[in-house]
């Protein structure tokens, strides 16, 4: 026998959830050949696995590398957790499709401090296109939701009203146009602009041809809310008839789980991903700016900032430390009231001249009320649910970035498995891999088996370990040295081996 690549003497998590069992993996081409004792297999690449485990590659269901899955630091920071694919289009607001170069230049602007800045791309820009500039050219597999907002704004601007039914007829064949040309989902952010705007009527409507594939939603209310955003979801799935999945789920879990338990128990298709910390992050204009200044109309928010008082909620400030903050990167990793200190005036004004400045692209790390030891609890229970799959939420952009996207999958393989047993990694390859690929369409993922594609992970279960944290975000995980995506080794030794066989997913 011979192969392409051969992962010799591993455990295998086969991401069925079936116990590990000791095998040798053979890979020819893009595709796993052969599982079993491949007794005198021969390969030009060897991979001993021996007391480690040989698992699928790892899916991030919410991951924000729309611009920055291209950079090396970014892949490796997801390679070194054993994660081959991301997920992205997520809260309703990326690159395409967008038919004009002003809902290319807002889905930029807006959403630069979580997407970043494409590096090649202008509007107009189609899905198709997109995909294109991912596949091959990154180490690291992508699929993309339809971002609703992106859409929305495409086809109203930044109107702050329902569609009307000839305006959700064009958002409606965008979606259609979106779908056929490889997307696995549509995805809405509904604490932002302008998807805040959209209505239960409107996005069921758009959730129509999406035909098993989900709808994917940052809800409308998270924690205390999670009531008001869990019914709208359900109205929506029960009026399309779509399966739904819901972004970084987090809050009260004596709250949250009865609410998908029950949707449920209705017959709903009910999945959600979350991330193993307290803390959230997100674009400062999201957390600060009142509901009467426009997001969405910027110019107009920036006039209203520069002349109108603003009753600021001081609550608020302790809550926010500062991540991407252009122009004054000295205030990234501080806190606002810190920052405002040492620049000599009250957190308010502050906050006011870091929107203007920045022209509301600064992003934040926020703490969130139900952070503590009942959060704690709350994070692992929510993590044992079955209708979990894992998303680190990741954002790459600014100095200071939240730790997800450097530590979030290992901190599950490693403090969640070994620490606290909220799961075996046997449950932890369904819930990371296979429950994932399956959720998002991706057939031929998520398994080791003959006929996969060969995205593949070794994991040394004793030793993988998240290590970074809120004051050094972007220190790498441990424990996962070798990776493959399409068969081709990707991270050897722990160091990127420079090869991007990454291909851009379809359904």
């Amino acid at each position: 026998m011979s192969f392409d690549v051969l992962i010799k003497g591993g455990w295998v998590l086969d991401g069925t959830g079936a116990p590990a069992f000791r095998a040798d993996v053979g890979i020819t081409g893009d595709r796993i050949a052969a599982v079993g004792r491949l007794t005198g297999a021969e390969a030009a690449t060897v991979i001993d696995a021996s007391g480690r485990h040989v698992m699928p590659g790892l899916i991030d269901c919410h991951a924000h590398g729309d611009a920055l899955v291209f950079d090396p630091e970014v892949q490796l920071a997801a390679l070194r957790q054993g994660v081959t694919t991301f997920v992205l289009g997520q809260d309703g607001l990326s690159f395409a499709p967008a038919s004009t170069p002003e809902t290319f230049a807002y889905a930029t602007r807006y959403f630069a401090a979580v997407n970043g800045t494409h590096p090649s791309a202008d509007g107009p820009l189609s899905v198709r296109e997109l995909l294109a500039g991912y596949d091959r050219a990154t180490a690291l597999n992508t699929a993309y939701l339809l971002p609703h907002g992106t859409i929305r704004y495409d086809v109203m601007g930044a109107a702050e009203r329902a569609a009307s039914p000839g305006e959700r007829a064009e958002m409606l064949a965008r979606v259609e146009r979106g779908l056929s040309e490889g997307a696995v989902g549509l995805s809405t952010g509904l604490e932002y602009a302008p998807g805040r705007y959209a209505d239960a009527e409107e996005i069921a409507a758009l959730c129509a041809p999406l035909g098993g594939l989900p709808y994917v939603t940052h809800m409308r209310g998270y924690g205390a809310l999670a009531g008001t955003g869990m019914a709208e979801v359900t109205d929506i799935a029960r009026r399309s008839g779509a399966a739904v999945h819901v972004s970084h789920y987090h809050g009260p879990a004596s709250t949250l789980l009865p609410l998908v338990d029950e949707a449920r128990l209705d017959g709903l298709d009910v999945t959600f991903d979350t991330y193993p910390y307290l803390r959230g992050s997100t674009i400062l204009a999201m957390v600060a700016l009142p509901s009467w200044i426009p997001a969405a109309d910027t110019d107009r928010a920036l006039e209203l900032l520069e002349s109108e008082p603003v009753d600021w909620d001081p609550a608020l400030w302790r809550r926010i430390t500062f991540s991407h903050v252009p122009g004054a990167e000295w205030a990234e990793g501080l806190s606002l009231p810190v920052a405002a200190a040492k620049a000599g005036v009250e957190p308010g004004e502050f906050c006011r001249r870091i929107l203007i400045d920045t022209r509301l692209e600064a992003g934040c790390v926020t703490a969130r009320p139900d952070e503590g030891p009942e959060g704690e609890e709350s994070v692992r229970a929510i993590l044992r649910h079955p209708g979990h799959t894992g998303g680190s939420d990741g954002i790459y952009v600014g100095g200071h970035p939240h730790p997800r996207g450097y530590g979030a999958f290992a901190r599950m393989l490693g403090r969640h498995v070994r620490e606290t047993g909220d799961w075996t990694l046997e449950e932890a390859a369904v819930h990371l891999a296979s429950h994932p690929a399956r959720r998002f369409g991706l057939a031929g993922r998520g398994l080791i088996r003959p006929g996969q594609a060969a995205d593949v992970l070794v994991l040394d279960s004793g030793t993988v370990s998240d290590r970074a944290t809120y004051a050094a975000p972007r220190t790498l995980a441990t424990g996962v040295d070798d990776v493959l995506v399409s068969g081709v080794p990707v991270l050897a030794g722990g160091e990127l081996t420079g090869a991007t066989p990454g291909r851009a997913l379809r359904p």
